[in-house]
């Protein structure tokens, strides 16, 4: 039983993956069953299509269908009208065709990547009718119609079969970047009475820079599924905006915090700044907790009287002129920290209206759902 659950657990971990692994799965099947229905010239590139369409949201599965069908139809016109329009009798002149095809839409492609379809599209219409021995248009309508059979396939997939919505996704993942910027501010602020460990540090900024690159594309694919009216939900700028100044909040802190206080003001500020990183990584994390659940955010006063408390320590440090006479970069640094932490308290204020937003769009979403059941 204990073996049982612990599979299960992994099973749930994955589901957003075992959801993409099974929609591509019905997507290939089908589409290879739909072009062979309709005798398609090449089933392979319906499946193929089909394969590239089914993304791991609707979101990016529309983006993907769009590119694939606008440099496909594009590649396919270019590649049509250069066959038809230049005839050619030798090898010779099919390589000069190959060039021209191939040159300007591999530079509009290196462009704008969306359109990356055209290329291998236009080289298909101009070869297979040497290999089939049809004629160039005959070839492009039928990589038309096998890359439309594909994508639709694919697209209809990706909303029935286990759909999977990019807001949900940029749940996990903003909860995912607020533990790490979690962790991060810890290790900072116990670098200035310990010393830290540079290592894991960079770790975790490496893992905060990357995790923040997967949250700005799903939020764009979130974007993109509200203005199709394919799921509903709160904006997602306010929340993407709002964890970048966090991790900004963060990098800044880390320039404040490369050496150690000096050691009689180190005294003075332990207690603080201990309780500022308590308090703050904690918030951080039922934070990330209640965008997974959906709940109400956390008490966020905690906070307010840590910083407070900081701030007061702070006054009585230069009021006793401990300050004085250290260096300039010294000082510097304790006034850069000092004006960091206040930034970061003034966004997680506003990580607790955003995240309060989301609570609420989430306890409306079920009361809709029941007033469309009645």
């Amino acid at each position: 039983m204990a073996f049982a659950r612990q599979l299960y657990d992994q099973v749930r971990s994955r589901r957003t993956q075992l959801g993409l692994a099974i929609r591509v799965t019905v997507a290939a099947t089908a589409a290879y069953v739909i072009a062979t229905a309709l005798h398609l010239l090449l089933p392979l590139w319906a499946v193929l299509t089909s394969l590239i369409v089914t993304q791991m949201s609707v979101g990016r599965s529309l983006k993907a269908t769009r590119d694939y069908m606008l440099g496909t139809i594009g590649g396919a016109i270019y590649g049509g009208a250069i066959a038809i329009l230049i005839p050619y009798s030798s090898e010779a002149g099919l390589l000069g065709l190959l060039v021209l095809s191939v040159a300007p839409l591999a530079f509009i492609a290196a462009i704008n990547p969306s359109l990356s379809a055209a290329t291998v599209t236009a080289v298909i219409v101009l070869l297979v009718p040497t290999m089939h021995h049809s004629d160039p248009m005959t070839s492009a309508i039928d990589r038309v119609s096998e890359v439309a059979v594909g994508a639709i396939t694919g697209l209809l997939v990706s909303f029935l079969v286990l759909p999977s919505r990019a807001i949900r996704q940029i749940r996990a993942g903003a909860a995912r970047l607020l533990e790490l910027i979690a962790d991060a501010f810890t290790e900072l602020l116990a670098g200035l009475t310990r010393g830290r460990d540079n290592d894991a540090l960079h770790r975790i900024q490496d893992g905060i820079g990357t995790a923040m690159v997967g949250l700005n594309t799903t939020g764009a694919e979130a974007e993109r599924e509200r203005a199709a009216r394919l799921s509903s939900g709160p904006d997602t700028g306010p929340l993407l905006r709002t964890v970048l100044r966090l991790r900004h909040d963060v990098v800044m802190i880390g320039r404040a915090t490369v050496v150690p206080l000096p050691a009689d003001v180190q005294i003075r500020l332990a207690g603080p700044l201990s309780e500022v990183g308590t308090v703050v990584a904690q918030f951080l994390r039922s934070a990330a907790a209640a965008l997974r659940s959906g709940a109400g955010a956390p008490p966020i006063h905690p906070v307010h009287v840590a910083v407070q408390n900081y701030a007061d320590a702070v006054a009585a440090v230069r009021r006793d002129g401990l300050i004085r006479g250290q260096p300039g970069d010294t000082a510097e640094r304790f006034f850069a920290l000092g004006f960091s932490l206040e930034q970061m308290h003034q966004n997680l204020c506003d990580l607790d209206r955003v995240i309060g937003e989301w609570s609420e769009a989430a306890a409306d979403k079920p009361a809709r759902v029941a007033d469309q059941s009645r």
